[in-house]
């Protein structure tokens, strides 16, 4: 059936179509409704080398030259980014940080891709928080930002790196005020949206197709 024929059986159908669709209305209203409303926040740490250099000189008396810590991304730095990325996805980790596995609240650590294969494609490591509430999601973040330290120097205080030498964090971006997102109650309302037009449609075909076969047996005998 053509488009101007559909139409034409909705006009006529109507007194089927219309509360079949207001019914399904009322009920993405509902579905709308019972969604939760959920924040984000997030953050972004850089690792940095100290400004006297990732390595020790080995004559006390010419120490290394300082450098600048924003101009001294190295491999290193990378793998090390890798590495707390890995160990902050665990789901010990997040059982750590107080996160349930099913709870409403989550976080998610990464370097700003979500291609596992490439971790290591610079020192950055973007934080993100989800939380019904405003200070939920801002205080998973603080909580993993201060997680991601600690595991930092515990990482090379076990490699017995001097601590001279121990890779800091500098916060570029500090936890953002938390942002409301809706995109779920949106598709949830979508979806209810189109289920009320597809009973809409159904109803009004099927009163249609009932409406010609009783008028094809009204005819039958006669005929």
């Amino acid at each position: 059936m053509d488009f101007w024929g559909t139409v034409l059986v909705l006009f006529r159908r109507w007194y089927a179509a219309v509360p079949a669709l207001v019914l399904s209305l009322a009920a993405a209203a509902g579905v709308y409704s019972t969604i939760p409303t959920t924040y984000i926040s997030s953050a972004v740490l850089i690792l940095t080398t100290p400004v006297t250099g990732g390595s020790l000189p080995s004559n006390p008396r010419y120490p290394n030259g300082l450098t600048n810590p924003m101009l001294n991304f190295e491999q290193g730095l990378n793998v090390s980014a890798s590495i707390l990325i890995a160990v902050m996805a665990t789901p010990d980790m997040a059982a750590e940080l107080g996160v349930a596995e099913d709870g409403d609240t989550s976080y998610k650590v990464t370097n700003g891709s979500n291609n596992l294969e490439s971790l290591a494609t610079g020192p950055y490591l973007f934080v993100e928080g989800e939380s019904p509430s405003p200070e939920g999601a801002r205080e998973i973040v603080n909580r993993v930002l201060s997680r991601i330290r600690l595991e930092l120097v515990n990482r090379q205080r076990a490699v017995k790196a001097p601590q001279a030498t121990y890779i800091t964090t500098y916060e570029a971006v500090p936890a953002t005020t938390p942002e409301p997102q809706r995109n779920r109650k949106l598709r949830g309302l979508a979806a209810a949206v189109g289920v009320g037009v597809v009973a809409g449609l159904c109803a009004a075909f099927g009163t249609e197709s009932f409406a010609r076969a009783r008028a094809a047996r009204r005819r039958g005998p006669a005929s």
